[in-house]
């Protein structure tokens, strides 16, 4: 029997609060957990681990990063102990070739990857890797190794992709049902709208997504919205796409999630 093309997944992860609450994101996010079929092994792509070059963690058992601050003590007592999986890293690294991909033996699960994690799969019971973001390089060049990752969704390997495609912390408006910006609403429909768009990379409208007028808003830093490119990179033009969750939080903050199969 011939093992099934994993779905691929960028989901908007939103505060790092979304682990202790529940809310129609973490229930999007465990129903995810329950319905799809079960991965062998998950690939993050986080936003929260934005570096110099391209490194995957390469540990047997990767620490729980606590990468944020301000919050109740109980958001950080929680762990993540997902195993590693240093066989998956080597073959991340081949895949890559001839990138130099360095295989990391200090990061483990930052809470762009676990915070969601842990709502998908709380027993954290599945072999788990993380690869950065190199933050020197162009859009395309994160579209284009998604594509390289694809051929993981063919061996059982779930990708999932964690950010924000619209994300500015400095204009949030903390009262609780304040409705998005207009131009965050915009640049989210624009990503929407051209999430099955096909034809060759350097002309696609989400890796030349600052061509919108509402880009430089909804992405003051590139960080968040670039896992978002992996994702698009995995997919092979005719596998369905659909959107787990949509919607703003702060004004400025978008929790859309996309996934592919």
């Amino acid at each position: 029997m011939t093992t099934s093309r994993m779905p691929a997944l960028f989901l908007g992860h939103g505060s790092p609060m979304n682990v202790l609450e529940d809310n129609v994101y973490t229930r999007a996010w465990e129903a995810l957990g329950e319905n799809l079929p079960r991965p062998k092994a998950i690939l993050a792509v986080s936003a929260h681990w934005y570096t110099r070059g391209t490194a995957v963690t390469a540990m047997e058992n990767p620490r729980t990063i606590h990468d944020f601050g301000g919050f109740p003590q109980a958001l950080f007592d929680k762990r993540y102990p997902a195993p590693g999986s240093p066989a998956l890293a080597k073959r991340v690294q081949a895949l890559l070739a001839p990138l130099d991909v360095i295989a990391d033996q200090e990061w483990g699960y930052d809470h762009g990857s676990w915070g969601v994690l842990i709502k998908m799969y709380p027993e954290a019971d599945i072999p788990m890797i993380q690869l950065s973001i190199d933050g020197t390089k162009p859009a395309e060049y994160h579209y284009q190794l998604g594509k390289k990752l694809a051929a993981l969704r063919d061996e059982g390997v779930m990708i999932v992709a964690s950010g924000n495609v619209v994300h500015n912390l400095r204009m949030v408006k903390w009262e609780g049902n304040a409705e998005p910006y207009p131009w965050a609403r915009a640049f989210d429909e624009y990503v929407v709208n051209n999430l099955g768009w096909k034809g060759e990379a350097k002309d696609h409208p989400l890796v030349n997504f600052m061509q919108h007028e509402g880009a430089a808003l909804s992405n003051p830093t590139p960080e968040h919205y670039l896992p978002l490119l992996y994702l698009l990179g995995t997919w092979d033009g005719v596998e369905p796409i659909t959107l787990p969750t949509q919607g703003t939080v702060m004004s400025s903050l978008s929790m859309l999630s996309v996934q592919l199969g």
